[in-house]
């Protein structure tokens, strides 16, 4: 299919440059032969002046004053004995009646009179030459072949009295040899224009298809991820309903544990059909960020205090510490509330924490909430019981440039080297044998963190040691406005 497709682009690519070249080519070609021909004609109109200021006009008699002129041939055409140049021009000087009196050719042609000031091209085919010629009228033209001339003919006038007509004749290879040459030129030029666009096009095609390859491909990976996804809680829920509904003797408590199969998988599905929504809406451009001034730490105390459950139920501890910018000068200490697994008290005592102005900046305050809900949920999930998830809020950056960094770190299980490139892959999971909670996940989670940030203008990276932790690191910018020192 993408083959095809390339095929056709090239095509394309090649047809629609060889017709532009091709109208490139005739209209460059056209202008050039019209300049040639007005060369020539140029040519031949200026020996017609030369000609007619050289003639030598003379009364008929010289006892009427005022009677008829005549022009005196042999004083006006002194020499009409042919040359032998291939691209010498001919006069032909014609009474008023049409008479051909005098011609530098030897051999009159066999060509009409007519009048011409602004040039015509003759063709005089070879039986129309008469046959007592003893040379060739141009030695470049055998008398065999068509004698094409390109003629000017002006009628010379002195007052009301016609004195004559001179003809002047010039070779039409003059025009047809340079416009021959130029054409093979173009068209030699053309094609191997063409064939290059042919070859660059199939090259491009190759680019312009890669993405469209890749979209296809992660397409095709996400569908058969989300069917799969999809088919082992539905195969589940459709298992029990309809092992409930096929006991004749139903008891009470046996469809209770039921629907509570089919509630937690229902759940499961919801989640997994709003991350699903989410990251479609993302891809398509639709999702539309509610940017309104987010308090950060509050954020993350909120996070905390949801998290605290998970975290009682492992006895891990929740630190959240925040790096004042005073401390960055060395001027103050950081403040630290716990959250334990021991006592939720402490999380109250985090909520009447003082607020700190530098922590505002401009957000989305659901996805900030659900970015960071993804990232500690995770941090407890991969933690053994026992450990630690410490956060870390800090601003960096001067000049007016800050960024409010978060920096989470647990002492978890970690993460293998190989498989860190690949953590922000949707329905990506490293590992689903290494940790009984990890097969609650659906693999979309930091797939929607990155899309989050992203949206954000932020950036976001995992370090990890296997064995020994995770820090995940969300930096977002901190627009003007939301700086109030």
């Amino acid at each position: 299919m993408f083959q095809a497709t390339r095929r056709r682009l090239a095509l394309w690519y090649t047809a629609v440059t060889a017709v532009l070249l091709l109208l490139f080519a005739s209209g460059v070609f056209f202008y050039v032969r019209s300049t040639l021909i007005e060369r020539v004609d140029d040519t031949l109109n200026h020996v017609v002046e030369v000609v007619r200021r050289s003639l030598v006009i003379e009364p008929i008699n010289s006892h009427v004053e005022g009677g008829l002129l005549r022009v005196n041939i042999e004083a006006s055409f002194r020499n009409n004995a042919a040359t032998a140049e291939d691209d010498r021009i001919d006069i032909e000087w014609f009474s008023p009646v049409g008479e051909l009196l005098w011609s530098t050719l030897s051999t009159p042609l066999q060509v009409p009179l007519r009048f011409t000031p602004n040039g015509e091209t003759v063709r005089i085919a070879p039986e129309q030459l008469t046959a007592a010629i003893t040379k060739p009228i141009s030695p470049m033209l055998p008398i065999s072949e068509p004698l094409v001339l390109r003629q000017v003919t002006q009628r010379v006038e002195l007052g009301r009295q016609v004195l004559g007509y001179l003809r002047v004749s010039h070779p039409w290879f003059e025009v047809t040899k340079p416009s021959r040459e130029f054409f093979f030129d173009l068209a030699v030029g053309t094609g191997l224009m063409v064939g290059a666009v042919g070859a660059i096009g199939w090259f491009l095609s190759e680019l312009a298809m890669q993405p469209i390859r890749d979209s296809y491909q992660r397409l095709k990976q996400f569908t058969a991820d989300a069917s799969h996804e999809l088919r082992s809680p539905i195969a589940v829920i459709q298992t029990n309903v309809q092992v409930a509904l096929a006991d004749p003797d139903p008891d009470l408590s046996t469809q209770q544990d039921h629907l509570r199969v089919v509630e937690r998988l229902t759940r499961r599905l919801g989640r997994l059909v709003d991350d699903l929504l989410f990251l479609a809406r993302q891809d398509s451009g639709s999702v539309q960020a509610q940017w309104l001034m987010v308090d950060l730490e509050w954020v993350l105390k909120e996070v905390i205090e949801e998290q605290r459950i998970l975290a009682a139920e492992k006895q891990i501890a929740i630190a959240l510490q925040q790096v004042e910018p005073e401390k960055e000068l060395g001027l103050s200490t950081s403040s630290t509330a716990l959250v334990s697994a021991e006592s939720s008290s402490q999380i109250n005592e985090i909520a009447q924490l003082p607020h700190k102005n530098w922590t505002g900046m401009q957000g989305d305050r659901d996805q900030l909430f659900r970015l960071f809900t993804n990232l500690i949920g995770n941090a407890v999930k991969y933690t053994p019981s026992g450990g630690k998830v410490n956060l870390e809020l800090q601003r960096i950056g001067r000049l007016n440039h800050f960024f409010l960094q978060v920096a989470i770190t647990d002492t978890g299980i970690g993460i293998p080297p190989e498989a860190l490139p690949q953590l922000f892959n949707r329905f990506y999971r490293v590992d689903p044998a290494r940790s009984q909670a990890s097969a609650k996940g659906s693999g979309l989670g930091l797939a929607i963190a990155q899309a989050i940030v992203q949206n954000h203008q932020g950036q976001i990276h995992i370090t990890s040691t296997l064995n020994q932790g995770t820090t995940v690191s969300v930096t977002l910018p901190q627009r003007q406005e939301a700086i109030k020192e």
